[in-house]
């Protein structure tokens, strides 16, 4: 039996107090139902995938992908730097710790091609009109390696600018020593002065 008859059927007979107080309680129920329907009743809630937000970095800072791709030419450096330290006699261990500005920036091969065209239009009138149309595009160069692969043609790197060295080494307690691994560590990297620190290492 539908709804419909089971409301027809209460209301059909009865007094009009009967029939009243019929409609209240179905009223009742129905605000009821709709009340239910948004109470929380711990079933599972829908979840936003973690890839459709985009949070936004504070102050402007670099995205994960490029502060990842700093720390690494970082580590690089300072590995390197601490091979070639320790080759200093007297040195003994270093440890480096370098800071640059940001990551290496690269400039690849394109293939320009410029188009142009003139076209002449002319009105009713017999005025003339010359329009010209300058179309650039470029393709990127590149090569195939041993394997397959593709890679791009480097035109130009700019290495970043190094903003602080510190250098920590056992022979530094020896001034002589310190002097050499600073002024090696200054041609090395070509930093100025004031932005290396060179410090004895604890025994």
């Amino acid at each position: 039996m539908k709804l419909s008859d089971l409301i027809a059927g209460a209301t059909g007979g009865g007094s009009k107090k009967h029939q009243k107080v019929v409609l209240l309680v179905l009223a009742a129920l129905g605000v009821f139902l709709l009340l239910l329907g948004h109470l929380d009743l711990g079933g599972p809630q829908p979840t936003v995938p973690v890839n459709a937000l985009t949070v936004p970095e504070p102050g402007g800072s670099p995205p994960l992908q490029a502060r990842l791709q700093i720390q690494s030419e970082e580590e690089y450096l300072a590995r390197t730097m601490e091979v070639m330290l320790q080759q200093i006699s007297g040195a003994g261990r270093v440890d480096v710790v370098i800071r640059l500005e940001g990551s290496t920036t690269s400039e690849y091969a394109l293939n320009q091609t410029t188009g142009r065209r003139v076209i002449d239009e002319k009105d009713p009138a017999g005025t003339t009109r010359v329009t010209t149309e300058v179309n650039d595009s470029g393709q990127l160069v590149v090569v195939r390696g041993d394997r397959g692969y593709e890679m791009p043609v480097v035109e130009r790197e700019t290495a970043p600018r190094v903003t602080g060295v510190l250098v920590v080494a056992e022979g530094a307690r020896n001034p002589e020593i310190k002097a050499e691994l600073f002024r090696a560590t200054r041609v090395a990297l070509g930093v100025e002065p004031h932005r290396i620190l060179v410090l004895p290492k604890k025994f």
